[in-house]
């Protein structure tokens, strides 16, 4: 038995065929992992991408091995496969912070119940991995951890809030990480990385054990290097959890089977695609039409694969997509509310952060929020924003059904990955950044991020994935066709072992 694996690039079903035929150990593939981390997260490039790591992580992959050559068999759907989990979603007996230096000492005594159905999988959690405080922001500024790099130019952002997980995924430190999703903090980082990310329809995966931020769009996910990875981690997250009221949406969504079906034989052939042309950047700007030009070899790739591309319209987009936000209406009571069930956080609540001044200064929009009303209906708006929203949902879903789309398409951002300098000289707040991702979550829609390719100077452009509630299964076969047709997640490697020299 060979106790290597090249790590970089591998897939859940690769890893585990190996196990299968004898040639690795989980404990091989894990200390693999450790090894990258040591050599590209806390030294050479310095990524920066992981809080900490668990204690026992080489203690599972080792009964993990036990079991497989008492019983012959694997110990579940996700055996052997290394997790890193975003730090807004509880590993239990090791530190869980939220990003913030006030509840860096924290240990929550449970699992949340993501990390829990890992475990249970057969997962292997490997460690948490770093984000902006509370999740309040499209960079990686954080009290607790300082700034992540991306790991396609060293001078420049992951995005947030998922930063972490998004620099270790793309940097093969692990083989797949969690996020978490309220406005695009999952397909931001994704798409300047390089992966896979996947938001789903809130309520379809619990959100049990991990912080708030808006509670009605929330919710925690998967991000790969692969499509089919997505689905499989997805197959083990998805499913009621009588913690989580949300997750009765289950019942609806009524998914029977495997997320992964279809995605092997899945093309763009008789696909219909909407194209969002509001949503493209600005030509004026080098970098939108950066952006723009990746897009337009993209949509080619996705005709010339049998696709067909309807460009579709909505009238007052950003208009909407402004007044259905509800970081300023809702997220300061959802905030307090969860962190008054972790007393042992030190987080008394979001006004009492900013008069401590124990966060990142370039957190506009929790200062935002912690200067928001406690209350909801507080906001003399609040029911015209949730009317709005509803409205919102009515006429994009009614928009699909008259197109006969499969999906709704767009970039992710309508500009590449930041440079720390132009984050930290104030070139955009939160509020202002030209991010997409929050069109998917204020309609509380399914979608996926998938790479198509790299500008002109070498970054990452993701293209987002947008289909209805419920329907993630389409939207998984829609991802795989584009996947195939434009081939391009390719690794940082080289940027990463020249740093290292």
């Amino acid at each position: 038995m060979s106790e290597t694996l090249d790590v970089r690039e591998i897939t859940i079903s690769e890893v585990q065929n190996a196990y299968r035929d004898g040639t690795v150990t989980v404990a091989a593939v894990v200390q693999a992992y450790l090894d990258r981390i040591e050599s590209i997260d806390r030294s050479g490039a310095e990524l920066n991408s992981i809080v900490a790591l668990s204690p026992r992580a080489s203690e599972d992959a080792a009964k993990l091995d036990a079991f497989y050559a008492d019983n012959g068999q694997l110990f579940g759907p996700l055996h052997g496969v290394p997790v890193l989990v975003k730090d807004q979603v509880e590993v239990g007996g090791m530190p869980t912070s939220y990003g913030s230096e006030i509840a860096a000492d924290f240990v929550p005594e449970k699992d949340s119940t993501v990390v829990a159905r890992l475990r249970a999988a057969g997962a292997v959690i490997m460690g948490t991995t770093t984000m902006p405080d509370f999740a309040t922001s499209w960079f990686s500024t954080s009290s607790r951890s300082g700034t992540t790099k991306n790991p396609y130019d060293l001078d420049r952002d992951p995005g947030g809030s998922s930063s972490g997980s998004a620099a270790a995924i793309a940097a093969n430190l692990s083989l797949v990480g969690i996020g978490g999703d309220t406005g695009g903090s999952i397909r931001l980082p994704a798409s300047f990385c390089n992966l896979v990310g996947l938001r789903v329809t809130p309520g379809l995966i619990s959100r049990t054990g991990m912080s708030a931020l808006v509670k009605p769009q929330d919710t925690p996910g998967p991000m790969t290097r692969t499509v089919e990875d997505t689905a499989r981690v997805l197959d083990v997250l998805a499913g009621f959890d009588s913690e989580d009221p949300y997750t009765s949406i289950n019942r609806i969504a009524r998914h029977t089977g495997s997320y992964t079906d279809g995605l092997a034989e899945s093309t763009m052939a008789g696909k219909r695609i909407g194209v969002l042309r509001e949503a493209f950047g600005d030509e004026n700007d080098v970098d939108g039409a950066r952006i723009n030009v990746v897009l337009g070899e993209t949509l080619d790739k996705l005709r010339a694969a049998g696709g067909e591309t309807v460009d579709v319209h909505v009238d007052d987009l950003m208009h909407l997509v402004g007044f259905t936000s509800l970081y300023n209406t809702r997220s300061h009571e959802d905030m307090d509310e969860f962190f008054a069930t972790r007393p042992g956080a030190g987080v008394t609540g979001m006004s009492d952060v900013i008069s401590s001044a124990r966060f990142h200064p370039k957190l506009d929009l929790l200062i935002g929020i912690a200067a928001s009303p406690e209350n909801p209906a507080d906001d003399d708006q609040y029911v015209e924003r949730i009317l709005a929203q509803q409205a919102f949902q009515r006429h994009v879903i009614s928009l699909m059904e008259e197109l006969q789309l499969d999906a709704i398409v767009f970039p992710d951002a309508k500009l590449p990955a930041p440079t720390r300098e132009d984050v930290f000289a104030d070139r955009w707040t939160c509020l202002t950044y030209p991010t997409n991702t929050v069109i998917a979550s204020q309609l509380h829609f399914p979608a996926i991020t998938v790479p198509v390719g790299f500008t002109d100077n070498g970054l990452p452009v993701g293209l987002e994935i947008m289909s209805a509630p419920y329907d993630e299964q389409r939207l998984l076969t829609v991802a795989a066709a584009v996947e195939k047709a434009t081939t391009a997640r390719r690794s940082p490697e080289q940027n990463l072992v020249e740093t290292d020299r």
